[in-house]
């Protein structure tokens, strides 16, 4: 019985979870600055494609100032919003079916014993 245990144990390759707690206060302030970051930096992007296009296109130009102006509103609102729970199907520990199960005692040919 022991050893059907301990070779199952060894044919894991991730560890498992015995919590449903959710990631760190700062794992997820740091996903949140890198999220704001990075829509920033698009932002800045596009701020300066609006000024390289202003010459040929005024209509490219007013899309990407639009798209300028709006970003920091989205940005903010994305660095505030706290990170979707996240449905998974963890590595859980899950104890062996057993080598012997009792009878339900729901049939009608159970055995009564009264005293």
């Amino acid at each position: 019985m022991a050893s059907s245990q301990s070779s199952s144990r060894h044919d894991r390759r991730e560890p498992l979870l015995i919590t449903e707690a959710e990631p760190s206060q700062a794992d997820q302030h740091a996903a949140r600055k890198r999220r704001y970051s990075i829509t920033m930096a698009i932002r800045g992007t596009s701020l300066v494609i609006a000024a390289l296009t202003a010459q040929y296109s005024l209509w490219l130009m007013a899309v990407f100032a639009v798209l300028g102006t709006v970003l920091p509103w989205i940005a903010v609102v994305m660095a505030n919003d706290r990170p979707p729970k996240k449905h998974l199907d963890p590595n859980r520990y899950r104890p062996p079916a057993p080598d012997r199960i009792l009878e339900s005692g729901s049939s009608s040919k159970a055995r009564v014993i009264d005293m």
